[in-house]
């Protein structure tokens, strides 16, 4: 549980008296230290002043002069790492497409409050974020040297941590996600938004792949020792499909670690569009072949798309987090995820639902046969040393869970 008197949240909206509601109400909650702002130039010194940025901002998206999208574009300037609130009276549709710029920026939209604010709903908002992000991954952004972050890969300072994937009808452990972490002398734990852009810009990412590959399945290979056969995923960027290389390296590492190909999943995000796919289809391709499993991530957003189905041979389709959560409640999140679940079981895909928040997204998951989970409401990210408590928990969890449950949208 986060120290509320140690949050930092900035609200930022054109009416006086709006911004006092808002003190007001955040006060009500515990939280102490609140900025101010009526027009988005005193918002954006405050975030330039060099101090620790805030943990959370209100952002009201109708205001003259600076309106809360220009915000936006001005917040991924300043290497925004915190969570956004959009406060607004603007049509429900016009502020989901707001989202999704933000999801497309990379910031984190936690929830959307309608005016007039109301105090239960602002209340649930931070309640669930509160409750739901360890209190390291809301820690100010870093800046991340270049030469630093090289010094680190070749130090062995990543680390990896894995967050639990299960069976949504029997709650069974299926694998774990590798999500690499930065264990930096002087700046602790970091974690990827901190370093990865600076990883792929500057020709890091292949040297921090491999790294991140070798020690996974050297853990797969210790589980499956212990009688785990528990499948491992790493996630692959396009640029490490660059070099036919690529793939002579993962061959020659699954063979060393003695495991079967099938035990290693491969996540392909797309945080980077290759120009010429005639390389990476062929490694693709040959890596599918040799039986390894490959996953399109974050399917529905970015350069995600019907194509790369169509043109590579996944095993299994991760949907977005952003068509999970809430689609219990949301028409428009229900109707993107039926139809991206529906799209997997008709290609025979395996299909996991990211993102799972709390207990309503689990149940609308397994009322629509959605085959696996993985989100925060199963578990965070966790260091390979936690592992065998959370899977107490988990397992005394499991019975109750895994009851039919009925859930429409």
């Amino acid at each position: 549980m986060i120290d509320k008197l140690k949050i930092r949240i900035l609200a930022l909206d054109d009416d006086v008296l709006m911004l006092k509601i808002i003190r007001t109400l955040l006060t009500q909650l515990g939280y102490a230290c609140i900025d101010l702002c009526d027009n988005g130039a005193d918002a954006l010194a405050i975030l330039g002043q060099g101090a620790a940025q805030p943990q959370v901002i209100l952002l009201d998206i109708s205001m003259p002069g600076m309106d809360g999208i220009e915000f936006i574009r001005h917040l991924v300037g300043y290497q925004y790492n915190g969570a956004i609130i959009l406060v607004s009276g603007e049509d429900l549709r016009v502020l989901q497409s707001i989202q999704t710029l933000l999801a497309a920026h990379h910031l984190r939209c936690i929830g959307i409050l309608m005016k007039p604010i109301n105090r239960v709903a602002l209340h649930d908002i931070f309640e669930t974020w509160s409750t739901s992000v360890p209190s390291e991954e809301i820690a100010p952004l870093s800046k991340v040297k270049p030469e630093t972050l090289r010094a680190a890969i070749a130090d062995g300072e990543l680390i990896n941590y894995y967050q639990p994937k299960v069976n949504l009808q029997t709650g069974a452990v299926v694998g774990f996600e590798t999500l690499v972490r930065w264990n930096s002398p002087s700046e602790g734990l970091l974690f990827p938004d901190q370093f990865i852009s600076v990883a792929e810009e500057f020709d890091m990412v292949n040297d921090m792949t491999l790294q991140v590959l070798q020690s996974a399945l050297k853990q797969a290979r210790e589980w499956q020792d212990a009688g785990y056969l528990w499948r491992v995923a790493v996630n692959i960027s396009m640029k490490n499909l660059a070099s036919l290389r690529f793939l002579d390296q993962i061959l020659s590492m699954t063979l060393a670690a003695r495991l079967e190909p099938q035990m290693l999943e491969l996540e392909v995000t797309e945080s980077y569009r290759a120009e010429d796919l005639r390389i990476p289809l062929e490694i693709l391709t040959r890596l599918h072949i040799n039986r390894f499993r490959l996953s399109i991530d974050d399917f529905g957003t970015g350069n995600s798309s019907l194509s790369q189905l169509t043109a590579i041979s996944f095993d299994e389709l991760k949907i977005d987090q952003r068509f999970v959560h809430g689609a219990h409640i949301d028409a428009t999140r229900c109707a993107a995820f039926d139809a991206s679940l529906g799209l997997a079981k008709q290609l025979h895909m395996e299909a996991v639902a990211e993102g799972v928040e709390d207990r309503a997204d689990w149940d609308f998951l397994k009322d629509r046969a959605c085959d696996v989970a993985q989100g925060y409401f199963i578990s965070k990210a966790l260091p390979v040393g936690e592992i065998p408590s959370w899977l107490l928990s988990w397992e005394a969890r499991r019975p109750e869970l895994c009851q039919t449950a009925q859930v429409v949208c």
